[in-house]
């Protein structure tokens, strides 16, 4: 039953390896793209924050059509709209049509963005619904640091000897153009997601939410006992009985905390500057003193770490706890950034010393802001407006992000490094108030027992 379980949180968790490696890819292809097309730096800025708002797009889009639709159908459409975006970047003969293939691609990483730890947290038992949303974050570290190889390797490919004889398509791809090369090899990760989501079965918290009683607890018995998916079932519809308001739920009684929580975490995870490493990272590398190959390598340092650290979350989430995870790091974070900032601000010379604090940033993010905010945010609402609410919140990350990904070429600009890194460290103080002050610590508790919590919350208030 576990593995069964664990299978199709991995599998679900791909949507969190397409998120993070669209996220990385673009990372290698911005000052080719930035030449070809002559591009200044508020149409650099454009190009990389285009994606994202075709993310805003698709997570608006996800949660009334997961709760109207389903969440396996949904994620299905991200698995093609990911395909469809691959390729036609890679074939894409203008800016405006790169950019349009970007902004589709963003749709996909919004609806799997959304729905991927949402899924997972539906299926999961309470005792490890930590451990395995986090293996959404897990995923998505992964995707990215993929992705940093990928780059490399199509860089190096580039500049062999093999390829220099080719001429047509394979030399303007692989060669002169590599850009295309970079951004099209997410076909294959795309069409592999899409291939699986087609095995796994719907969430049987939805079906039951649609009254498909029957359907729903055919799926649990290929995990639990006749007896605990009769309890799992009745506790679900006893929620359903209790809820009452429909959207109006979200801004008023007792979830409008929760929904404030999932907003303002969300949008302090992406000004953490997490973004300005994953998007340009080799532009700031460079600015610390790395030639490009040197710091293409420097990120594939940073991806390593990043896989790494997020196994801390998935081996401690469970038993810590989701608050001291994140109140921890959160502070690693903040630390990290002013001394970043204070080494551009003197122009410390000794680059390991920068990719040092860089890296332990980076270890903090992994290990509390990354998985911890996937699982508070497929835990913390109800399940009447579940899609929706998640949809708000992610929304939330997504806009940050847009936000990071505009804006960090005019910080570097004119706010310059140290300025910059200042700027996000600033960010995270009310992060760590948010932390130890105001979020509910939800390890151990069924997602009907964390309803019952704001419910009971609300009647205490009154």
């Amino acid at each position: 039953m576990k593995n069964n379980i664990t299978i199709l949180a991995m599998i679900a968790a791909l949507g969190g390896f397409l998120f993070g490696y669209d996220t990385a890819i673009i990372s290698g292809t911005i000052g080719f793209v930035k030449t070809q097309f002559n591009l200044n730096t508020v149409m650099e800025g454009w190009y990389v924050s285009s994606a994202l708002v075709g993310t805003i797009l698709g997570v608006s889009m996800a949660g009334f059509l997961s709760d109207a639709y389903g969440r396996k159908k949904i994620l299905i459409m991200s698995g093609i709209l990911f395909a469809l975006s691959a390729l036609g970047c890679m074939v894409s003969e203008s800016f405006n049509g790169l950019v349009a293939y970007r902004l589709i691609g963003g749709i996909g990483v919004g609806i799997a963005s959304m729905l991927s730890p949402l899924y997972i947290s539906e299926i999961a038992p309470a005792k490890n619904r930590g451990r395995l949303v986090a293996l959404y974050q897990l995923a998505i570290t992964l995707g990215i640091l993929v992705a940093y190889f990928v780059n490399a390797f199509l860089l190096d490919l580039s500049t062999s000897e093999g390829l220099a004889n080719h001429s047509g398509m394979t030399h303007k791809i692989l060669v002169s153009e590599v850009w295309r090369a970079m951004l099209g090899s997410e076909t294959v990760p795309a069409l592999l997601f899409l291939f699986l989501l087609l095995v796994i079965p719907k969430s049987p918290r939805w079906l039951t939410m649609k009254g498909k009683r029957e359907q729903a607890k055919k799926i649990l018995l290929r995990f639990v006992a006749h007896q605990e998916a009769d309890k799992e079932i009745k506790h679900v519809e006893e929620i359903l009985a209790r809820e009452s308001g429909g959207i109006k739920m979200m801004f008023k009684g007792p979830f409008k905390l929760a929904i404030i929580i999932g907003v303002c975490l969300a949008i302090l995870s992406q000004v953490s500057g997490i973004n300005a490493i994953i998007y340009y990272g080799p532009k700031i590398l460079e600015e610390g003193g790395l030639q490009l190959g040197e710091a293409l390598g420097g990120q594939v340092v940073i991806g390593i770490v990043n896989v790494l650290f997020t196994f801390i979350a998935l081996w401690k989430i469970d038993q810590l706890g989701r608050k001291p995870l994140l109140a921890h790091g959160v502070i690693g974070i903040m630390v990290s950034l002013i001394i970043v900032g204070l080494l551009f601000y003197f122009e410390v010379g000794n680059t390991y010393l920068l990719m040092t604090f860089i890296l332990t940033f980076i270890a903090c993010f992994a290990f509390s802001f990354g998985p911890v905010l996937w699982v508070l945010l497929s835990e913390i609402y109800p399940l009447k407006i579940r899609g929706t609410a998640m949809s708000i919140a992610t929304m939330a990350v997504w806009i940050g992000t847009a936000f990071v990904g505009q804006m960090t070429p005019w910080f570097l600009e004119h706010l310059k490094p140290h300025g910059t890194f200042w700027f996000f460290a600033i960010c995270m103080i009310p992060a760590i108030y948010l932390a130890l002050k105001v979020m509910p610590e939800t390890k151990g508790k069924t997602l009907e027992e964390i309803e019952k919590y704001w419910l009971s919350k609300n009647s205490r208030d009154e």
